[in-house]
């Protein structure tokens, strides 16, 4: 069979400081596995956390792992490797999970921002309209809406030309565009569909219900404010976070010939490295009910280890 192997050309003096790169990449990798497998082990087991809310956050955390999955064991290979190559098909499929777990992150968080709109502004009828029914399909939405649309975008391009073998980046993302010898208008088009249906969409529903949220909350007393903001800044902290790494994602594929390739490595590990490291410290700290039995499990580790 013949294999079109794509090098990748983002790494920055990977000769010189491979073993740097390795040993700095592996422990966040594994801290990124086991703290938020920590956070959604907590929720699968501690009944009181059987709520939407907290079910849609161990859907964001698994989100999270997925995400780093599909990058860092890769990366990993490439640091102690002495060519950093990818197949054309396996690159594809990176681009794929890639993409599609980026885009789940919006709607997870859409879906969240729907939750404590309805928890705040409609109290009575939370029970009816955040059914467990719909909370799950709320979830299995939020992932398989955008592995759709990425099926088609990256389908299209299975079959495409490939004019260059270089890609400038340490793991395979829109950048794969610019190896094309001719871009696919139509693809290009749904391409922009899909940023505005599960990236800008969703974005822009989260700003409208926290919004709505405000202007409840102002009205209403010190103690329903404390709780709002409680539950809904850790969301709003998520969204600003993964949003500013999207656009250094759009800025370094769109301006790619004005960074330094020290620059746009420095952002890209920006990308991977933020969101699924910071989710495990936003809820955990500062979610009360998840703090309250990260407390007990490390208390009780201590007495245990100590015993």
């Amino acid at each position: 069979m013949n294999v079109t192997y794509i090098t990748l050309n983002g790494f920055v003096e990977i000769e010189k400081y491979r073993y740097f790169y390795f040993f700095m990449m592996l422990p966040v990798y594994i801290f990124i596995v086991c703290s938020n497998c920590t956070i959604i082990s907590l929720i699968v087991i501690h009944k009181n956390l059987h709520e939407p809310m907290y079910l849609f956050i161990a859907g964001l955390l698994i989100n999270s792992v997925l995400f780093s999955t599909n990058i860092y064991p890769k990366l990993l290979t490439d640091l102690l490797a002495t060519k950093q190559v990818i197949s054309y098909q396996a690159c594809l499929f990176q681009v794929f999970v890639f993409y599609s777990f980026s885009c789940s992150e919006f709607l997870l968080l859409a879906a969240m921002s729907y939750d404590r709109y309805v928890s705040i502004c409609k109290p009575l009828q939370y029970t009816i309209i955040m059914r467990r029914t719909i909370v799950f399909v709320l979830l299995g939405l939020a992932w398989i809406v955008p592995f759709c649309h990425l099926c088609v975008l990256v389908g299209g391009n299975v079959k495409s030309e490939l004019c260059s073998s270089t890609l400038n980046g340490i793991f395979c993302n829109n950048s794969l565009n610019f190896l094309f010898c001719a871009g696919s208008k139509a693809l290009l088009t749904f391409g922009l569909v899909t940023l505005f249906n599960i990236a800008i969409l969703p974005m822009l529903f989260v700003i409208f219900t926290y919004i709505k949220i405000l202007l409840v909350v102002n009205k209403s007393c010190r103690e329903v404010r404390r709780k709002a903001a409680q539950t809904c800044l850790p969301h709003l902290l998520v969204l600003i976070n993964y949003s500013c790494l999207m656009i250094y994602d759009i800025i370094i594929i769109r301006l790619e010939s004005d960074f330094s390739k020290t620059a746009r490595f420095i952002m890209t590990l920006q990308m991977i490295m933020y969101n699924p490291l910071c989710n495990p410290f936003i809820y955990g700290l500062k979610m009360t009910e998840i703090y309250k039995h990260l407390k007990k499990l490390f208390c009780f580790s201590r007495y245990y280890s100590s015993s």
